[in-house]
């Protein structure tokens, strides 16, 4: 945050200064007590299991400058059983609600700021999505993106906080776990572009189907004023019939006759995509290669070129910035470790991204055998057991040599499998293991992976398949 003194954020949410100086300067915003940066104003958030307010004096002994409470009237800032040190002398700040107020202070700092923004939401893809199109509005920008996965409620109040007066392009991403999440999000965030990449089932449990996601999903546009513009997939088979709220243009990008956007001549060189860009309107083309692997980044890499040209970067220039660019932490990196090649696509897992991620391992070249990894797919609610036999089916079809399934629900992929024994790739080829927990995997992998394999992580991030791989192949 530039240039934000305390009362100036309780003049914003219409708070109340308990105590403390009016005039001290906030730089960031944090909500937790650990990590401070300098010159924090500290939000203590009321969970389901922790109320965060009896962090209040870590957080001032950690470097805070102020806090929110919601808990404390004016002479009573005691928090039970916390040593204050010079608590005393920071500014509290009363406020109804501490998370209302987090949102509140969002809103109000991003109606100071006078760059664009660019939101990003998707069920899957779209961290990568928004990856990629920084990555291109490199080429002419200086590029804010949302750091991390800080996409929620919470976290895009926070992301939008740490845009200084330097930036002259924001990218973020927004997520949604439930219904009503996003208009909340949108209307702090104010885009005025953005970009649906695709409706899946993540979070189909909280939310219901595809249809009452994509609903949800496009409330990205409450916050956008006349002249703003929506990106959409047209291959998608919900997202391709959508319209722009009114006074907003469609785009429409994918790799289907008449879009705005076109991806033509598409092939896989070794793995990495490489095909052509295409815009209609002005007849534009460029060849584009991809460092990341996948068919299905194709899609990805042509939203972050279509938004790049339609900010005024050419299509060749933006073809040329997405070539250096080689993935996002735990999404699909690819490494070598002791002659192993090792797909860490450990984040989070749909069946669209696991199945995009079993044609990666399926594509790679390998000197050795192919094996997938797989963990339980969580938040799909009702379908679940469907999803995951759907994933069985698939890989029941594919050339995988080896199949490790992680977890109960990933159980219903082998047994799926095993019900389609009778195709020719499988009967020949797979072999299934079902392990019951981390440490068992660990041990699997120690003992069956050669040098020469490939080696295929996908799952949902609480399954821990990130720690898997860091216990047997290092960080």
């Amino acid at each position: 945050m530039e240039n934000v003194k305390v009362n100036d954020i309780v003049k914003a949410i219409g708070g109340t200064l308990l105590c403390g100086d009016p005039e001290m300067q906030i730089a960031h915003i944090s909500i937790d007590s650990r990590t401070m940066k300098g010159d924090d104003l500290f939000v203590p958030l009321i969970g389901e299991k922790v109320d965060a307010h009896r962090f209040i004096g870590q957080a001032f002994q950690a470097g805070a400058a102020a806090t929110l409470t919601s808990a404390h009237d004016g002479g009573d800032v005691q928090p039970e059983a916390e040593d204050l040190g010079d608590g005393r002398h920071r500014a509290w700040i009363r406020v109804e609600d501490t998370k209302a107020a987090l949102q509140q202070i969002g809103a109000w700092y991003r109606r100071r700021l006078t760059l664009p923004l660019i939101g990003v939401t998707g069920s899957v893809g779209k961290t990568t999505t928004r990856e990629m199109i920084a990555a291109v509005l490199s080429a002419r920008y200086k590029v804010y993106k949302t750091p991390g996965n800080k996409n929620s409620q919470v976290g895009v109040p926070i992301t939008l906080s740490e845009i200084s007066s330097k930036d002259e392009i924001g990218v973020i991403e927004l997520g949604i776990s439930e219904p009503g999440e996003m208009a909340r999000i949108a209307q702090v965030a104010s885009v005025q572009q953005a970009v649906v990449n695709n409706i899946g089932v993540a979070h189909i449990e909280q939310l219901g189907s595809k249809e009452a996601i994509c609903q949800e999903k496009l409330h990205i546009q409450d916050g956008m004023d006349e002249g703003g513009c929506l990106f959409v997939n047209g291959d998608d088979p919900i997202l391709k019939t959508v319209k722009a709220r009114e006074g907003c243009r469609r785009i429409a990008y994918g790799t289907g006759e008449g879009l705005d956007y076109q991806a033509v001549d598409i092939k896989i060189e070794k793995g990495h995509p490489v095909f052509t860009a295409f815009c209609k309107a002005s007849g534009e083309k460029a060849l584009v290669r991809l460092q990341v692997f996948g068919r299905h980044m194709v899609v990805n890499a042509l939203a972050a070129l279509a938004v790049a040209r339609e900010n005024g970067v050419p299509l060749q220039d933006a073809a040329g910035a997405l070539e250096a660019f080689c993935g996002f932490n735990g999404r699909q990196q690819i490494r070598t470790v002791r002659g192993i090649t090792v797909i860490d696509d450990s984040y989070n897992a749909s069946p669209v991204s696991m199945k995009a991620g079993i044609q990666v391992l399926c594509d790679m070249p390998a000197a050795g055998r192919k094996i997938a990894v797989l963990a339980d797919m969580k938040e799909l609610g009702e379908g679940s057991p469907d999803f995951h036999r759907e994933i069985g089916h698939f890989l029941a079809g594919c050339e995988v040599d080896r199949v490790a399934l992680l977890g109960g629900a990933a159980r219903l992929i082998g047994e799926q499998m095993e019900e389609d024994r009778l195709a020719a790739s499988f009967q020949d080829t797979q072999k299934v293991w079902y392990i019951s927990d981390k440490e068992t995997l660990a041990r699997w992998l120690q003992d069956e992976v050669e040098r020469g394999d490939c080696v295929l992580f996908k799952g949902s991030n609480s399954m821990g398949l990130g720690e898997v791989i860091k216990r047997v192949f290092g960080p």
